[in-house]
């Protein structure tokens, strides 16, 4: 489907051609997002895909992210256009006193707010959820920081590098001895999205079955431990930490990246038992196929030295093709390591339907859809991350029902800028 984006237009329904009629889970749902870059941003994002009515306020600037890494030609960054998908932008200066009332009202008029400013931020504008409770009990209220609203932490700065740290995932990801590593990824923005959307959804479900709103508490840095698995239980039960284990798992043998002669990685996991005797039979190696010590993962942990080496000369003397394909043939797990150019070229992508085109300024841009897919109301990009203040006019002037008047003086005055 293509989609097409005029930054002249203001409403969706201009915005979207050959638009699906399937009703999505969220049509109706409104969401008030405030906060800048990614957390809170792409919960809105996970929200407006299934069809929340995100209006997403800025300060007059914009969002900084608008300006990250990769522009387009006239500025704007590509990572906006998918972010920012499905969301009416409107520009609110919330160091102004008429920003905060303006904000005050859409919150009147929603059902749910995210917001990742620091604690107690939205409590000094008297916007915190405290300030609708009593007139406004059904609100769900989404908070999200890098240590929470509670303990000794809350008040720290927290972004994602330094969550993902305290949150146990950078000591086990690395090699042994080494730097601990961070993928090249905002990993702890979006996991705590992902987190803080689930939430909204549990609240709403609550609500529908009679209940009220409520506050959804998520610390970038807890929805990093929710990751963890097994590492706390085995260290309280066992006194055992996990180590940074490379491109391995600690306890689970063969699971492993190795380099083909043709300069290419793959991946093998053959740690089931079956599994890992057609994988030594089809590297040639029939003898540790059926070798006793190995018929287990126990004794193919004791051993995994010696099965990596195995491995790796193997994979060293033929192509990443001919590995994977003979695996393949033997029904041994493996795969190659994708860039996006590899995502972008592969049919099984593609037949998943794992892009969806827009048009910005004329020109097409491919950007990832939103998962999960629902069978029976699936998501869908109708626009794609607009231009500032893009929603000015259909959000407050006409919304909110501002008048002609009050709309010039607000802008007049740098509350909100021209839309």
């Amino acid at each position: 489907m293509l989609i097409v984006y005029n930054p002249l237009l203001c409403l969706p329904e201009s915005l979207m051609t050959d638009a699906p009629t399937t009703r999505l889970p969220l049509a109706g749902i409104r969401v008030i997002e405030l906060g800048q870059l990614l957390a809170g941003p792409f919960t809105g994002t996970l929200l407006a895909y299934f069809g929340a009515e995100v209006i997403k306020v800025e300060p007059p600037g914009g969002d900084p992210i608008r300006g990250w890494r990769k522009l387009d030609e006239n500025g704007t960054s590509f990572w906006w256009r998918s972010l920012g998908r499905n969301k009416k932008c409107v520009t609110i200066d919330l160091k102004q006193p008429a920003g905060i009332e303006l904000v005050r009202k859409l919150i009147g008029s929603a059902d749910v707010v995210i917001e990742n400013f620091k604690p107690g931020t939205m409590e000094n504008w008297q916007l915190g959820p405290d300030d609708f409770s009593s007139n406004h009990p059904k609100l769900v209220y989404a908070r999200i920081s890098g240590y929470g609203q509670t303990g000794p932490y809350s008040p720290k700065p927290g972004y994602a590098s330094v969550c993902e740290g305290i949150g146990g995932f950078r000591y086990v990801n690395g090699f042994p001895g080494g730097r601990p590593v961070r993928p090249n990824l905002s990993m702890g923005d979006t996991v705590a999205g992902i987190h803080a959307a689930l939430g909204i959804v549990l609240a709403l479900f609550e609500r529908e079955r009679g209940g009220d709103g409520q506050v959804i508490d998520v610390a970038l840095f807890e929805s990093v431990f929710n990751l963890l698995e097994g590492v706390i239980p085995e260290y309280d039960g066992a006194g055992v930490t996990r180590e940074p284990s490379g491109s391995t798992v600690t306890g689970i043998v063969p699971t492993n990246t190795y380099l083909c002669g043709d300069g290419k990685y793959v991946i093998i996991g053959g740690n089931g038992d079956s599994i890992f005797q057609r994988l030594m039979k089809a590297a040639g190696r029939p003898d540790m196929s059926s070798d006793p010590r190995l018929a287990s993962n126990a004794g193919r942990v004791e051993h995994e030295e010696e099965i990596d080496q195995a491995l790796s000369d193997w994979c060293a003397s033929r192509s990443s093709i001919e590995v994977l394909a003979t695996l393949e043939q033997a029904n041994v797990p493996a795969g190659p390591i994708y860039s996006a150019a590899d995502m972008l070229a592969d049919p099984h992508f593609q037949a998943r339907n794992l892009f969806e085109q827009v048009e910005i300024n004329g020109k097409p841009l491919k950007i990832p859809a939103i998962l999960p897919k629902l069978a029976g109301t699936p998501g869908r990009t109708a626009w794609p991350g607009p231009e500032v203040g893009a929603h000015n006019r259909e959000v407050l002037l006409e919304g909110l029902g501002l008048s002609a008047e009050d709309y010039a003086a607000l802008t007049r005055s740098g509350v909100i800028s021209a839309g």
